[in-house]
């Protein structure tokens, strides 16, 4: 009868507390990232406050990932992709907390409204989906320049394709112009 209250006792640990060395080291691993990314959401929303309070960044802390959703206008002149110099400022701002992202993959992320392109933007940049990219190159190339591990960096193309307002108002297109960095583990 002693013996079985001790196996019953046994059981009953490994079932109500006890885990494996997998399983402690998968949540140690899910606790050090959700430091990081409190900490890097920390970070850029201190370097970004007057962009932020404008409505020009927005910092979202996702499941597994950080993401920094800037307007057009603060990086690109209307219609254009080159960096222009309050975009420079801008990046120069949050490159050192990019510096700081050893290991983390940055995914530079560009979109548009639905409007086609015009000329003489038309002849370099047939499609959204073009000068969407452009876009988003033009971010990572900048970032490169600055010191970002080029192995780390990505840059995607979405065009039209996934607005986030109603491209039948100004309002609503000017939302959809933008480029989102992402700091995430894994490239998507």
């Amino acid at each position: 009868m002693k013996k079985a209250k001790l196996v019953f006792a046994f059981v009953l640990a490994l079932a109500t507390g006890c885990v494996s060395q997998s399983t402690y080291d998968q949540q140690v691993a899910e606790t050090q990232q959700l430091a990081y990314l409190n900490s890097v959401y920390q970070q850029l929303n201190t370097v970004l406050a007057a962009q932020v309070a404008a409505d020009q960044v927005q910092i979202q802390q996702l499941q597994d990932q950080l993401q920094v959703t800037l307007v057009n206008e603060i990086l690109f002149q209307e219609g254009g992709w080159e960096l222009h110099s309050q975009g420079r400022q801008t990046l120069d701002q949050i490159v050192p907390v990019l510096q700081q992202a050893q290991g983390k993959y940055i995914v530079i992320q560009g979109f548009t409204d639905n409007l086609g392109i015009l000329e003489p933007l038309a002849g370099r940049f047939p499609t959204n989906w073009d000068l969407a990219a452009g876009r988003a190159i033009s971010v990572v190339r900048y970032l490169a320049e600055q010191g970002i591990d080029p192995n780390y960096l990505a840059a995607v193309s979405f065009g039209q394709y996934h607005p986030v307002a109603d491209n039948s108002t100004p309002e609503g297109r000017a939302q959809n112009r933008r480029i989102e960095i992402d700091i995430q583990d894994q490239m998507p």
